[in-house]
């Protein structure tokens, strides 16, 4: 979890009180979302599958004002997505920031690609964010606001390898990012795409062993491992009315590794 809002953070009161969704809000880069956002005094609702993490995520915000609401789903069961959504506009309000996070980087080769295999990973990294920002954007447009946030990744940029259909499902984020934000500016509707680098959580550990942590630190301009923090403080900028000028772009956040 990232640190408590202090004189060295940046606080945006244009956030407070606002109706914040993040999807996979419950670990790693989810949940210094989940806790960045509630600290500047959001309204956060967090949807996740992992109940573990998300319970003890959920306990250890639950002294905030307000505190963030934990709701279970599976991403990839679009029915029960919305439906998961309709309940949050009711207990929480309608949503003002959708943070469109939840995704899955496991490794896979070329040749191992089922089509059932392809539909679920679609499923996993972009679907979920065009049907999710479809649901909240009517109460934004009669809003005349909203901010819809997308998680993409460098991964498809830099051509990693074992990531082939993880890798277009994050290219096509940013596609849908910049469709979507053309067609909703109008509305008063930004829509963003932030592009993490090699984020230093749990999950990427699996990945990568000290050795090759310390070979992508060699490859970047500044040599520090990216933190979750990182990738939420963006997001707040982004989310906040400081923003509100962006819309239709991405924002990479990889210490300079591209």
């Amino acid at each position: 979890m990232i640190a408590k809002v202090n004189g060295n953070a940046a606080v945006y009161p244009s956030l407070k009180g606002r109706v914040v969704v993040v999807t996979g809000g419950g670990s790693g880069i989810g949940a210094a979302l989940t806790e960045g956002f509630a600290r500047q005094g959001a309204r956060v609702a967090f949807i996740d599958m992992a109940e573990d993490a998300s319970r003890a995520l959920d306990q250890s915000l639950s002294g905030l004002d307000p505190a963030p609401s934990y709701y279970h789903c599976d991403l990839t069961d679009i029915d029960a997505l919305l439906a998961v959504l309709a309940r949050i506009a009711e207990e929480v309000g309608p949503v003002d920031v959708l943070v469109n996070n939840a995704a899955n980087d496991d490794r896979h080769r070329i040749e191992e690609v089922t089509p059932a295999y392809w539909d679920n990973r679609i499923a996993v990294n972009l679907r979920h964010q065009f049907f999710a920002s479809q649901a909240v954007i009517e109460a934004m447009r009669a809003r005349g606001s909203g901010v819809i946030v997308n998680l993409g990744s460098l991964s498809w940029h830099l051509g990693l390898a074992d990531l082939s259909v993880y890798e277009t499902a994050k290219a096509g984020v940013e596609g849908m990012t910049r469709a979507m934000a053309r067609e909703l500016g109008a509305d008063g509707i930004r829509v963003v795409c932030i592009v993490p680098g090699n984020v230093k959580t749990p999950r990427q550990a699996k990945w990568y062993s000290p050795e090759q942590e310390a070979e992508i630190v060699a490859q970047q301009a500044l040599k520090l491992r990216i933190e979750p923090s990182d990738i939420a403080a963006i997001a707040m900028f982004l989310a906040s009315d400081d923003a509100r000028a962006c819309t239709g772009h991405e924002y990479i956040v990889d210490a300079g590794w591209r």
